[in-house]
């Protein structure tokens, strides 16, 4: 009895095990679909800008990308192995569990055979019936033969039952350790993928060596239209949070003046401080909690595209021994067709569209969250219009290095800039 509740609670074990390393695999295989997709969106960015005689800062930032893209790949596939040993890890011991059960059916089996012949002359049918003493007996060893025989049977089938098993777990073993042997195949084949990508890049660093100064004036410039780009969202944003506070104020003056006309002099306690002045409205209340529980969940701003340059701070070293070349990105810069349709992420109110140098500039306002989508050629929106999302907003223009188009969008809580990809569905 004890052995069947172990060997019950074993089963269960491992039943749960599997169907938690099934989910855990599809997850893998999600990621590494996600990845591939990606690598293949960066090889072609890659691809158009490989050939130019003039190196530039965008040729070490893709290949950046894709080293780090590789890099994850390289983990995935190591998971997947890991995973991979973990089931044969468990199919072996189910195995030897079923071995052990099969071990134990037989000898039970070879019991009931010994007992049978030293029983023989009980177990003849007409004898045993015969020998009752009366009617009623003999059905009841009627139906106990009949029960003997089925009990029997019973033994067979599960003995035969208990080998298919085996015989399963047995091909489902060769099956993984093929499926292992793919995956490690397959991993060696992404090492020497990730060794000509990092000897691409010492090869293009060793070009930029030459073109240093030139280069220094691509990021410079780049910072410059950064900084233009950010004082004119910031200006924007400040004089959104003004507009707040100065009709806060006169609600709050207003109220307080009808409080006095209707109930003559009234001590009032102090209101209650807030770090935003945007949070006193009731609409920003209910955006900025809707924008926030979308976290992670909300839209592109473009149908198709992929993430060109990343969130932050970069340093590009072009030798140990000099100062690494700066760069920053306020947003996220979105790799997407010339012209492709550029759409609000979330419903809210169209606060500046504006031109800077040759590229439109369209900011909205949901709550005291703010969005910003520049690079455009063209806006299909007006200030103070109230967009729903997904609406188009504007047209996305072409990219410096001409490998297509793109887009630089960027997404602040009042004024702070935050990481725009932490708040966009993967």
């Amino acid at each position: 009895m004890q052995k069947s509740i172990l060997s019950l609670l074993v089963c269960l074990f491992l039943t749960s095990l599997v169907a938690s390393a099934q989910v855990d695999k599809e997850k893998i295989e999600k990621e590494r679909e996600e990845l591939q997709q990606e690598i293949k969106q960066i090889e072609g960015m890659y691809s158009k800008v490989k050939g130019e005689t003039r190196q530039s800062i965008n040729q070490l930032s893709l290949i950046k990308r894709k080293l780090d893209l590789q890099n994850k790949f390289l983990s995935n596939i190591s998971k997947e192995i890991r995973f991979i040993n973990d089931d044969l890890y468990l199919s072996n011991i189910e195995i030897y569990r079923l071995e052990k059960q099969l071990d134990t059916l037989k000898e039970q089996y070879a019991k009931s055979v010994v007992y049978t012949y030293k029983n023989r002359g009980t177990f003849n049918f007409l004898n045993f019936i015969f020998s009752a003493n009366g009617f009623n007996d003999a059905l009841k060893r009627i139906a106990y033969l009949r029960n003997y025989r089925a009990y029997r049977e019973q033994q067979v089938a599960n003995i035969l039952e208990t080998k298919r098993k085996i015989e399963q777990r047995k091909e489902e073993m060769i099956a993984k350790k093929n499926e292992k042997n793919d995956a490690l195949a397959n991993q060696s084949d992404q090492v020497k993928k990730l060794a000509d990508t990092k000897n691409e890049q010492s090869q293009v660093v060793t070009k930029l060596k030459s073109q240093q100064k030139d280069i220094e004036k691509q990021l410079a410039a780049k910072r410059k239209r950064f900084k233009d780009l950010q004082n004119q969202i910031e200006a924007i944003v400040k004089r959104e949070i003004k507009m707040a506070k100065d009709n806060a104020d006169k609600k709050v003056a207003e109220e307080k003046k009808n409080n006095t006309t209707n109930s003559g002099p009234v001590v009032t306690a102090p209101a209650a401080k807030t770090e935003s002045y945007l949070d006193l409205n009731a609409t920003d209340i209910a955006l900025n909690d809707d924008f926030e529980k979308n976290k992670g969940r909300l839209p592109w701003p473009v149908d198709k595209g992929s993430i060109k340059v990343r969130f932050g701070r970069y340093e590009y070293y072009l030798s140990e021994n000099t100062k690494p070349l700066i760069d920053y990105n306020p947003g996220i810069t979105i790799a997407t067709p010339a012209g492709a349709a550029v759409k609000s992420i979330f419903k809210g109110e169209v606060a500046s569209v504006t031109r800077l140098a040759d590229e439109i500039v369209v900011v909205i306002r949901h709550g005291k969250y703010f969005t910003a989508y520049s690079n455009m050629t063209s806006a299909s929106v007006t200030k103070g219009q109230i967009v729903q999302e997904g609406q188009v907003i504007g047209k996305a223009g072409i990219d410096d290095d001409g490998t297509g188009g793109k887009i630089d969008f960027m997404l602040m809580i009042e004024s702070k800039n935050d990481n725009p990809e932490t708040w966009l569905h993967k």
